[in-house]
């Protein structure tokens, strides 16, 4: 396998330190460059992991300004980057200021070759091991909770709030369209919980109807009405010690919301028919795709309710916000697709133009849409992989986006040069401040897209 390139940036208007230092620095792919310009314009072409950089460019090659300004320009753009400012004898002051503003280290003239390819190996080694380190965050941080896929930052937000308040007793509000994953992430919630052990019950408050709704959760006494034979426990006493699931609680009706909002203030129930109060120890984790603000103003929901289930709220976000999460989701759906179908050969995967497909499309019905659409693939593929056609979806001209990573970063620069414009009416410096660049380079970036 090929041994990746290890670009070292020199940065130095002097034509004889440049050669002499191309000789010292055989082992690595150098690239030069004599001005502050140039050295940005060669940062973002190759994004060398170490640059050594001589403070005394022009048009102040006998100050440090402009050093000092590149410096501060390439740490904006890159932070990771070691930059190893090269600084005159008496420029203690200087190579100081460079050190707080983020320089890796400082080397005074005159140049010893042996001794500054001794300091630029130990650079590249330093960012080595930072980037193992941030390697391992990241896959640290992507662990989510179980039965959770996603990387995206808005899941890793939910899934960070959840482990906060796994282990505390309090009654949960999971808003979200339907779809968005309510059930998985209170299932999570009570498996990193303390109460993991024992039971996770989940009811559905709009599937019941009313009639029976108060019996199902509360259960009934013998003989409390015509057909109850024997004494029969609810789903809340069923719950005892684990966790009680109400899905789309904003369906109570309200003469139960009354019933419910007297449980949770007191822990207690009765059951239909009985005199006897019960004392139970359930956390509680409710869902609803519904605004509950909007169903207090029409008062269809009990505002003192509302307080009771929300002492913490969590929002899941929809698929189609989750960045590049549904193609994780179809992965994962595929392979546990074909598990349950029995087909274990075939396919073995997505095309790339399915995989634009399922990056593209809107899903409006959420992970559950998702999932229907992935299984009937897996079902009714007959190659290799999953085609668009076997998806059977449309994403409209959403399809044709490039997976170019320049192309990408060309259109988010367009965009984020235009917003920039539009927030301060074209002002060069208050633009140029913004976008954390220096004039020049905002320049170069407005003829680059024809900004005029």
């Amino acid at each position: 396998m090929a041994k990746a390139k290890q670009y070292l940036l020199i940065v130095d208007d002097e034509e004889g330190i440049q050669k002499q230092l191309r000789w010292s620095f055989e082992g690595y792919d150098l690239v030069f460059a004599s001005s502050r310009e140039e050295a940005i314009s060669q940062l973002r072409r190759f994004e060398p992991v170490v640059v050594t950089l001589d403070l005394g460019l022009p048009p102040d090659a006998a100050g440090a300004s402009e050093g000092i300004l590149a410096l501060e320009e390439m740490l904006a753009l890159a932070p990771h980057t070691k930059v190893i400012v090269v600084t005159g004898n008496d420029d203690k002051n200087n190579a100081v200021e460079c050190i707080n503003k983020g320089a890796y280290d400082f080397y005074q003239k005159p140049i010893d070759p042996e001794l500054l390819s001794i300091m630029v190996a130990r650079a590249f080694h330093v960012s080595g091991l930072e980037g193992e380190n941030r390697k391992l965050a990241k896959r640290h941080n992507t662990m989510r909770l179980p039965g959770v896929i996603g990387s995206s930052p808005q899941m890793l937000k939910v899934c960070r709030d959840i482990e906060k308040i796994a282990k505390v007793n309090v009654t949960t509000l999971l808003l979200g369209e339907s779809g968005t994953g309510k059930e998985v992430i209170s299932r999570a919630l009570h498996e990193t919980s303390d109460r993991a052990a024992e039971r996770f019950v989940a009811i559905n408050c709009a599937a019941i109807p009313e009639n029976l709704l108060e019996s199902e959760l509360f259960g009934y006494e013998k003989g409390a009405f015509t057909g109850a034979t024997r004494q029969t426990i609810g789903r809340i006493e069923y719950a005892n010690g684990g966790t009680l699931f109400l899905d789309e609680i904003g369906d109570l009706p309200l003469s139960m919301q009354v019933k419910l909002l007297r449980f949770l203030q007191e822990r207690t129930i009765e059951r239909v028919g009985g005199r006897k109060e019960i004392h139970l120890d359930v956390r509680v984790v409710c869902a609803t795709h519904q605004n509950i603000s909007e169903l207090i103003a029409e008062g269809r929901f009990r505002e003192d309710l509302y307080y009771r289930v929300s002492e913490i709220t969590i929002n899941i976000p929809p698929l189609r916000d989750r960045d590049a999460d549904c193609v994780l989701l179809a992965k994962a759906i595929m392979a546990r697709s074909k598990q349950e179908l029995g087909k274990k050969t075939k396919p073995k995967g997505f095309s790339v133009e399915a995989l634009e497909a399922i990056s593209a499309y809107p899903w409006p019905g959420n992970v559950r849409q998702l999932e229907n659409v992935v299984r009937r693939a897996v079902l009714m593929s007959e190659g290799a992989q999953i085609t668009v056609d076997d998806l059977g979806i449309k994403a409209g001209e959403e399809l044709s986006q490039p997976l170019n990573l320049k192309e990408v970063r060309d259109k988010a620069e367009y965009e984020a040069l235009l917003r920039a414009f539009s927030l301060h009416d074209g002002n060069i410096s208050k633009i140029s401040e913004l976008l954390g660049v220096s004039r020049p380079t905002l320049y170069d970036l407005m003829g680059k897209h024809g900004i005029k």
